[in-house]
């Protein structure tokens, strides 16, 4: 897979980024250690070496995962992990880090990342400042080779490059959710900044797997995605219909379909998760696909419809 500068560094990375959320088995049901060992090493031998993790997925388990899956090819992945927002004071960014570095049982992390700005589910408010000064030390300690931050909104991104150079944003971005277009990919584009999209299939809706009457369990958090609810979710079903003769003219499947329209966009790469080694196999096959204009303002058309139910204002997924 050809790979992508991040940022203005020289770090260069997959435009398809493994997701490792459900590796942690917090808020996910029926996954394997085994499995998901399985499926981040089949994505790293089949070219996909960005890895994404984070602190709090399973307090650490997502991290040791992938040190299990994949630590003795280090060498060829890109480690990207994050630290929480009850984690941004000074001292605690350090202790996180080392935490993080010993999970993941390597001596540096390749992005390190602000998941959630402080305050963030009800966590203490920390200056900005605090958190960049822990964040530059440790990238000029050569613990951390970039920074980066997630869930940010613009005003917040552009506060946190007041204290230290942010290469990569990670917002919640894919055909169905669009609010990272209005400021963040303006902006990003200005200042050189990678776009890491998550959820870039919607949490699985725009595989076109889900029917009218799934409902997850109550400990899936996907149970509180907006996008599976009421009328949102209605308009999305229709939505998939429409995409399924497109794909099926390109020789692809939806999910791929839907996976390629992001990697069109400026700047931007996807982080997709994956349950099985099948999984991330046929997601690789969206890096291939070539997607001319006509294609992209028809998904942009048919999205429409599933936006216009969304509230513009609020860049949170979720129902929490």
């Amino acid at each position: 897979m050809q790979t992508r500068l991040l940022g203005r560094t020289n770090l260069r990375i997959t435009p398809l980024i493994l997701g490792t959320w459900q590796a942690g088995k917090r808020w996910w049901v029926g996954i394997d250690d085994q499995e998901s060992i399985r499926t981040i090493r089949a994505a790293v031998e089949a070219g996909m070496t960005t890895i994404d993790t984070a602190e709090v997925y399973g307090d650490g388990h997502s991290e040791q995962i992938v040190a299990a899956a994949v630590g003795d090819l280090r060498d060829r992945c890109v480690y990207a992990t994050k630290v929480f927002a009850n984690h941004l004071r000074y001292p605690e960014v350090i202790a996180a880090c080392e935490r993080s570095l010993r999970n993941l049982n390597t001596d540096y992390i390749d992005l390190y990342q602000i998941h959630w700005p402080s305050g963030s589910f009800g966590t203490e408010v920390v200056p900005i400042s605090e958190t960049m000064q822990a964040m530059v030390e440790l990238q000029q300690a050569g613990k951390i080779r970039a920074i980066g931050v997630s869930n940010f909104s613009r005003a917040q991104l552009l506060e946190a490059m007041q204290y230290g150079r942010i290469d990569s944003v990670q917002p919640p971005y894919s055909l169905f959710w669009r609010w990272a277009e209005t400021e963040l990919v303006p902006f990003c584009i200005e200042h050189d900044i990678t776009i890491l999209a998550y959820s870039a299939l919607a949490q699985g809706l725009l595989t076109g797997r889900f029917g009218a009457e799934h409902r997850f369990a109550p400990e899936d958090n996907r149970a509180k995605n907006q996008l599976f609810q009421g009328e949102t979710y209605a308009r999305a079903l229709e939505a998939i219909e429409l995409m399924k003769p497109i794909a099926a003219s390109l020789g692809t499947t939806v999910g791929n379909l839907a996976l390629a329209w992001l990697l069109h966009q400026p700047q931007t790469c996807a982080i997709v998760g994956a349950r099985h080694p099948e999984q991330v196999l046929e997601n690789l096959k969206a890096a291939e696909l070539s997607l001319d204009p006509s294609i992209l303002e028809m998904l942009d058309d048919l999205s429409q419809p599933v936006i216009a139910t969304l509230d513009p204002s609020n860049p949170v997924m979720w129902k929490w």
